[in-house]
This record gives structure tokens, C-alpha cells and sequence, in this order.
């Protein structure tokens, strides 16, 4: 994992620092008292000197004093657990945040080239592994280091040559745990990044059922669906079967300790007397304590090596750069915006060696012109708009609102005068009336439902069995495509933003419906500047200036019966369809 991915992980462990450093201190004093409990059972078998001479006293009070250890101990145990817990549930959920709030930030680019659904599966499986991975090094790691250390001084203290001999071989346990986690951790990388990418397939399956089955692709979707989790079945098994090697590994290594122990310890005891038959006991005891957190470290090794793999996936979008202001003085745009838009020069191009799909393009639009973009598919209708959002930055040349450059306008500011409704509707999991008042959540009842007369669709509203409560996930299953987009035009309506963005908003209407809409449309746009991407050239005879466009250049513009009589390039598109 990248260094500075862990770093950064570390900010985010940083604000609970005194919740950490409690947990530290718990984790010290449960290990202090669980090695007191070995001291007190070598003095309690010390204590049996021979046949009918036992000190049952002094027998009976360190019982008592284990017991209170034990007793104590626990407690001090559950305060780990239930803090570590408490502390990971902080932390993942402020990297939750953090990680929305970026995918709200992080440019257009990142989202148009990278799968949806390993998007989702950072932000939902990722995060979760983190948070187990967390608990798991809280409770394993730390308890387990303050109990390797205290147990150290605790054998020193019985015997230094034993302990010795303890400390020559532990580092081999280490070294063998060391080398199999770094050979696991590449294969739980490779493993997550499949998992993302069948979690994008699938997601992307499930949402366009209809047309698997239109087309009868259910055996191919299958197919590939098999391929993606052969592979991440393949990751998988690796990654299981090189960290499982680490548990029986260290076992060997740490038995293979505590026999040497006991034989060494028994051969001191023989030879020297210098250590007790229960000081011999108490330092077997201490070796299973001291060996015990290799074991268990060893067991969730899998667990924490899943747990930086998404540390390092997550931090791959943390860490992109967020949408840049490109000036540090911002401008700001006028509190009343005109709507004159100048397009001056304009080259783009989508990726810097790829060739331009915006060639040297000049427009001046006046305020409150209706401006209708066409031509063949890829001539760059769409980029135009996404230029004129900021969803992308120019290559070279500029675009005016008003006179000012949209480069030193704040992309908030800048996106709020305008008003789009797209092809594809989007309608939140609310109510009717929270989706209608997106863009303008202050609005009145009353508001919004002038916006949906004005849409046309206040009448089917008022049919639903909640009316404009009604939630759209639960209560809209049987409302058409149609009366969805009627939805986003109300909201847009209620927005009244000073300059409208209509992308084919009419294509999933029918005729009739077109009809109204296209009235209700007019009566919004009076006065506001207009732009309409559409390939049903029967919606913008109307348009005040037609753009023709084709492989990025503007080839003609005019409105519908100067491009007629030109016979061009409009003509024959216009004749095409309604020959």
C-alpha cells in the first residue's frame, strides 16, 4: 500500500486521538493484569512444598486475588472491544462522508471514465472492510503489542537466559508472517478491484433488464457475468490460501518455543535451582501469552490486509484532485443575468492527444434567443453544453456570459443560472413534491404547484393516491416516462433560471403532450436565453438560430427557412425525416 494513502488515513484517526489513546491505556492495563495472573499460579505451586504440606492460606488468598484479576480483566476487555468499535464507526463514517462529498467535487472526467458500480463498491464494500480491518487491529494489534512487551519484562524478571532464548526465535515467526502478508496483500488488491468491477456488470445488468431480455442476452450476460467472478474466484483463493499460510506457520514456531521453554527451564531448574518448579510454570504460561498474539495476528491477518487493500482503494478517490476554480480572485456574475452568451474560438478536445471535437467554434447568442444545436451523432452537440456548465474546461478560446469570462466565475454560481432537463430523467427517492422543488427547495405548495400546471402533469399528480406526497420509489411504478419527464420540467420551471438547457426534453412525450409541454416550455423561456439540443427537427422550426453542426465545426447556421432555402447540410437532414 502507498505510504501516503495510510497517512492520509491517519488524519481521519486523528480527530478522536483521546478516544485512541483511552483504548491504549486499556489495552496496557488488561495486559498487566492478565501477567500478573502466571506470577500468582508459580507462588500457589511453589506454595505446595510436599505431601501434606501445602500453605492452604496463602493458597486461598491468591484465588481470591485471581479472581478479582479475572474478574477486573474482563471488564477492562469489553472497554477495548466496545470502544474500538465506538472509534471505528466514527472514523469509516467521516471517510463516508468525505468520500460522498468528493464523488459531489471530483470533475466530470473521473465519473465518465470510471465504472459506476466499482464506485458504489468503494464507497459501500471498501468502507466496511475498513471498518472491520480497524476493530480487528485495535483489539488483535495493540492489545496483542502491549502483551508481547509486558510479558518480556515479566520473564526477565523470572529469568533472563530463558527469555533470551525466547527473543532469538520470536523474530522468525515475525519474519515468516512478514514475508506471506506482503505476498497476500497483492492478491487482496487484485481481488477488490474485481470485486469492482463485477459489482459495476452487475449493477449495470439489473438496471437494464429490459433490454437483456429484448435482445435475448441473458446467456451472454451470464457468460460474462462468469468470466468477472472466475477471476475474482481465482484472487480469491489466492489471497485465502497464501494468508492462511501465516496461522500454522507461526503455530509451528511459537510450539516449537514453548517446548524449548519447558526443557530449557526444567534443565536450569535441575542443574542450578536457580528458578522454581512454579516459576518454571509461570514462564510456559508467559511464552503461550507471548506467543498468543502472533497466533491471533495471524488469524485475522486476511481480514487486515482486505482492509489496506481498500484503504489504498478509497484514498485513490480521496486523493484525486476536487473540481479547480481556475482564478483565486473569483468574478461574480451579475445578481440579474441578461443572457448574452459569446463562444469565441473554442477548441476541446476530451483527452490531450485525442483529436478535437471542438474545432475553432464562434457563436454570439443575444439574450433571449432560442438556440437549437443539431447534427449527426458525435458532432459535439453535447459537449457544447457541458462546456458551457464547466462539467469540462476549455482547451483554448473562451466563453462569455454577460462579458465575463465563465473561467473566473465559481462553477456554483455559474450552474445556477442555468436550467436543464436532460433526455434520461432522474427523479430522487422523495416525494413528488421534494423532486419538483430540487433546485428550489424554499418554495411554496403553492409554488410548486403553479410549476406543475405549467407542466401539465397536475393533473395526474392529483390522482396518485398521495398527490404530491406521494413517494416516487414506492407509489410511481405505474407512472410512464412521459409524465416522469414532466416532472423534471416542472422542476426546472420552478428553478426560473436565466438560461435554459433543453436536451431532447420532449422525446420520451407523446404528440399531444409535446404539444402543451412545448407551450408551457415557450411561456418559461420568454425572455431567457435558450438552447436545444434535438434530432427531431419538427421541435425547433421555431428556434430564433438553427446551428448545424458536424465532426465539431459549425457548418450552417440560420434559422429553419434561411437553412431551407441554403439546400445544405440542414436541408438534407430536415428532408430526410419528413420526406
Amino acid at each position: 500500500m502507498k505510504s501516503k494513502y495510510f497517512k492520509n488515513f491517519l488524519r481521519y484517526l486523528y480527530p478522536f486521538k483521546t478516544s485512541f489513546f483511552l483504548i491504549i491505556f486499556l489495552c496496557i492495563l488488561s495486559a498487566v493484569l492478565s501477567l500478573l495472573s502466571p506470577l500468582i499460579i508459580g507462588n500457589v505451586i511453589d506454595s505446595a512444598i510436599g505431601y501434606e504440606n501445602v500453605n492452604f492460606k496463602l493458597v486461598f488468598s491468591h484465588l481470591i486475588y485471581l479472581l478479582g484479576i479475572s474478574l477486573v480483566g474482563s471488564v477492562l476487555q469489553w472497554g477495548v472491544s466496545f470502544y474500538s468499535g465506538k472509534l471505528s464507526i466514527k472514523v469509516t463514517n467521516n471517510i463516508r462522508n468525505s468520500f460522498f462529498s468528493k464523488i459531489n467535487n471530483i470533475p466530470i472526467k473521473y465519473m465518465d471514465t470510471h465504472s459506476h458500480g466499482d464506485i458504489i463498491s468503494r464507497a459501500v464494500n471498501d468502507i466496511d472492510t475498513i471498518s472491520e480491518g480497524l476493530i480487528q487491529c485495535i483489539d488483535k494489534l495493540f492489545s496483542g503489542s502491549s502483551i508481547i512487551f509486558f510479558t518480556v519484562l515479566f520473564m526477565f524478571n523470572i529469568s533472563f537466559k530463558v527469555t533470551l532464548l525466547v527473543l532469538v526465535l520470536a523474530p522468525l515467526a515475525i519474519f515468516i508472517s512478514t514475508r506471506i502478508s506482503r505476498a497476500s496483500y497483492s492478491q487482496f488488491r487484485k481481488y477488490s478491484s474485481v470485486q469492482g468491477d463485477l459489482t459495476g456488470y452487475t449493477e449495470e445488468f439489473i438496471s437494464n433488464q429490459k433490454a437483456v431480455k429484448l435482445f435475448s442476452y441473458e446467456g451472454r450476460s451470464i457468460e460474462n457475468f462468469e468470466k468477472i467472478n472466475s477471476k475474482l474466484f481465482k484472487f480469491g483463493v489466492k489471497s485465502q490460501f497464501i494468508s492462511s499460510l501465516t496461522n500454522p506457520s507461526t503455530r509451528f514456531i511459537t510450539n516449537f518455543i514453548y517446548i524449548l521453554v519447558g526443557v530449557f527451564g526444567a534443565y536450569i531448574c535441575v542443574k542450578d535451582g536457580s528458578i522454581s518448579i512454579g516459576q518454571i510454570s509461570s514462564l510456559l504460561i508467559y511464552v503461550n501469552q507471548f506467543n498468543r498474539p502472533f497466533v491471533e495476528i495471524a488469524a485475522v491477518v486476511t481480514q487486515l490486509q482486505a482492509a489496506l487493500a481498500s484503504i489504498n482503494r478509497i484514498f485513490e478517490v480521496l486523493d484525486k484532485q476536487s473540481e479547480s476554480e481556475n482564478s483565486d480572485a473569483m468574478t461574480k456574475l451579475p445578481s440579474k443575468v441578461v443572457g448574452n452568451v459569446d463562444i469565441e474560438n473554442l477548441y476541446f478536445s476530451y483527452n490531450e492527444n485525442s483529436k478535437m471535437i471542438i474545432n475553432n467554434m464562434n457563436l454570439n447568442i443575444k439574450p433571449g434567443q432560442k438556440i437549437a444545436i443539431i447534427g449527426p451523432t458525435g458532432c459535439g452537440k453535447t459537449t457544447v453544453i457541458n462546456l458551457l456548465m464547466r462539467f469540462y474546461d476549455v482547451n483554448s478560446g473562451d466563453i462569455k456570459i454577460d462579458n465575463i469570462s465563465i473561467k473566473g466565475v465559481p462553477r456554483k454560481d455559474l450552474r445556477d443560472i442555468f436550467g436543464m432537463v436532460l433526455q434520461d430523467t432522474w427523479l430522487c427517492n422523495a416525494s413528488i413534491k421534494d423532486n419538483i422543488s430540487y433546485g428550489n427547495p424554499k418554495a411554496s405548495d403553492q409554488e410548486i404547484i403553479s410549476a406543475a400546471k405549467l407542466a401539465k402533469c397536475d393533473h395526474f399528480i392529483r390522482r396518485l393516491k398521495n398527490g404530491y406526497d406521494t413517494l416516487v420509489s414506492e407509489d410511481t411504478i405505474s407512472m410512464s416516462e412521459g409524465q416522469k419527464q414532466l416532472l423534471c420540467i416542472a422542476r426546472v420551471i420552478l428553478k426560473n433560471p436565466s438560461i435554459l438547457i433543453l436536451d431532447e426534453a420532449t422525446s420520451n412525450i407523446d404528440t399531444r403532450t409535446e404539444i402543451n409541454i412545448q407551450k408551457a416550455i415557450d411561456n418559461m423561456a420568454e425572455g431567457k436565453t435558450c438552447f436545444i439540443i434535438a434530432h427531431r427537427l419538427s421541435t425547433i422550426k421555431n428556434a430564433d438560430m438553427i446551428v448545424v453542426m458536424d465532426k465539431g465545426c459549425i457548418v450552417e447556421k440560420g434559422n429553419h427557412k434561411e437553412l431551407l432555402k441554403k439546400n445544405g447540410f440542414y436541408a438534407k437532414l430536415y428532408y430526410s425525416q419528413y420526406s
